[in-house]
């Protein structure tokens, strides 16, 4: 939010109608550009960097046609997979963020697996519901009283630092209460 200020506006307008007051799971539910902050958010630094598959069969990479035999492992980079312009259909630059191009999900990508932060099918993160659900409180709260504003290029130097998961390599904020 330091960041982009005009997106912190956008949530902080969002949440005028509520006067302050704590929400409930529904109206949580009807925040739509709080969703799409957050889906921006888990896009470009998902809470892991990927996952592995062991193969169950043998076959061939598509592009390639390199092979693949049953018991290998294969990575899936959650942080790549959402910056490949192959699997996204807008125009929008995908090295940054932009949480509009949420607002049409069908428009948003072309391959739903474009967007997997918490992984996809019988595998998925089964605390993925939860966790979206505590984030999207906590920020309720915090665009409800306090706005925040950048740190400075100093303290902000940007960039992650990508391992077992991806974080911010320096980051500092200043905070004001409303």
């Amino acid at each position: 939010m330091s960041k982009h200020s005009q997106i912190q506006s956008k949530i902080k307008r969002e949440l005028a109608e509520y006067h302050l007051q704590r929400l409930s799971v529904e109206q949580l539910g009807s925040l739509t550009y709080l969703d799409c902050v957050l889906r921006e958010l888990f896009r470009l630094v998902p809470p892991v960097s990927g996952t592995v598959r062991t193969l169950v069969v043998d076959d061939r990479l598509p592009a390639s046609g390199a092979p693949l035999k049953k018991g290998d492992q294969v990575f899936i980079p959650f942080y790549n997979l959402a910056r490949d312009s192959r699997y996204w259909s807008e125009s929008m630059d995908l090295n940054e963020f932009h949480p509009e191009r949420f607002f049409n999900e069908n428009m948003a990508y072309n391959n739903k697996a474009a967007s997997i932060p918490f992984g996809g099918g019988h595998r998925q993160c089964m605390g993925q519901d939860l966790t979206r659900l505590e984030l999207k409180a906590i920020c309720v709260r915090l665009m409800q009283f306090v706005t925040f504003g950048n740190g400075g290029p100093e303290v902000n130097a940007g960039g992650y630092n990508e391992m077992d998961t991806i974080l911010p390599k320096h980051i500092g904020v200043t905070i004001t209460f409303d």
